[in-house]
């Protein structure tokens, strides 16, 4: 009888570990770009000050706004659950599915590094 994997091995789990931190990097600077665009960091012209009627642009800049919040509402609760995968990978629990206990494939860890759960969990849901 061949005795399943329980965890991947520290090689696996370092190259996980690099995949992870690299997306942490680009996330983080993704949010910031996000950030400055709907706080107007980047804007100290008089746009707001002229007296034109532009009520359709006000309304549009003002979805925009709503819509970069959002972004960055989920930019931050997607480095939160990177992170999450990095403290898995330093307990050497990274890459278990949470429903079946088996491995999540390295295919899917690698495009979808915070995964919790294997395909066949996420199936199991529907």
């Amino acid at each position: 009888m061949v005795e399943e994997k329980m965890r991947y091995s520290d090689a696996d789990l370092a190259e996980f570990k690099e995949i992870i931190v690299n997306k942490i990097e680009k996330a983080k600077s993704d949010l910031e770009l996000i950030k400055s665009a709907y706080m107007n960091d980047l804007n100290n012209g008089t746009d707001d000050t002229s007296p034109t009627f532009k009520a359709f642009e006000e309304g549009s800049e003002t979805m925009s706004k709503e819509a970069n919040s959002q972004l960055a509402i989920r930019q931050e609760k997607f480095i939160r659950d990177l992170k999450n995968a990095l403290f898995r990978v330093e307990n050497k629990t990274y890459g278990v599915c949470k429903v079946t206990g088996k491995l999540i494939s390295k295919e899917r860890l690698k495009i979808v590094p915070h995964a919790t759960m294997s395909i066949e969990a996420k199936n199991l849901q529907r």
